[in-house]
């Protein structure tokens, strides 16, 4: 009696391998660069928005304060150099690397999981753009924030009065929220932090419940550095609140 063949299952290109002991040296670099997306990339963004920059809802006044705080650090510069630069720039190129690598099947198989590794490939190119840029333009171009921490309002709100650098700076904010969010679920399922569906299911729901937070407090910002001004001030203003103009032997230091 002759038998029926089973339909060839589907060939299903090959994305990016999981985190797995046994690869050789990739497994290290894949490991590193994951951990990096958390800490210190992660734990600067999270620093950044919800620290930092909510801080331009209370006016030029604290946030120069918080800036100045930040550039008197001990050791400022190699803090930045290996806590922020060299992390971003290492997590930011090999992510390109495992991108180019992998190959994305969103088209042939449209399930969610292929489309949140698109997403999350994409948000994270958006991100490293942006978050070189900005770094770029507050950290070393212009007024040197570290010796006039009181001319960093100012700076900001000066371009963010720019329609197209105003769009530039909320896609590269919701760009890295989300990055940063959905590569924390990512992490603690790839490291076995969070097992089992139920509980990752769980897990990503708070995660994207972070997002939404980053979203909302990092718009929050713009929108006070737009609001304070209605005119866009010139580069390098220093830039006080009320509360200093009445007290102006109260100095931003």
């Amino acid at each position: 009696m002759a038998s029926t063949a089973s339909p060839a299952a589907p060939v299903i290109k090959g994305g990016v391998a999981p985190l797995r002991a046994g690869q050789g040296y990739s497994f290290w670099l894949r490991r590193l660069h994951s951990l990096t997306g958390i800490v210190p990339v992660g734990a600067f963004l999270f620093e950044h928005i919800l620290i930092s920059n909510s801080t331009a809802l209370s006016g030029p006044d604290a946030y120069a304060r918080q800036v100045s705080f930040l550039g008197n650090l001990p050791l400022v510069f190699f803090l930045e150099l290996f806590g922020i630069w060299l992390p971003i720039a290492y997590h930011g190129l090999y992510g390109f690397y495992i991108w180019f690598e992998g190959d994305s099947n969103t088209a042939q198989y449209p399930w969610t999981g292929n489309w949140m590794y698109t997403l999350q490939r994409w948000t994270g190119a958006l991100a490293f753009v942006y978050i070189v840029w900005h770094t770029w333009t507050m950290r070393f171009a212009g007024t040197d924030l570290h010796e006039n921490p009181a001319a960093s309002f100012g700076k900001v709100a000066a371009e963010v009065h720019s329609p197209w650098l105003l769009a530039f700076y909320i896609v590269g904010l919701l760009a890295a929220s989300w990055h940063f969010a959905y590569g924390s679920w990512l992490f603690a399922a790839k490291w076995g932090i969070i097992s089992g569906e139920k509980a990752q299911r769980r897990f990503l729901r708070l995660c994207m419940a972070f997002f939404v937070l980053l979203a909302v407090v990092g718009l929050a910002s713009l929108y006070a550095f737009r609001a304070r001004f209605p005119e866009a001030p010139r580069a390098g203003t220093t830039l006080v609140d009320s509360t200093q103009r009445h007290n102006p032997g109260k100095l931003v230091r």
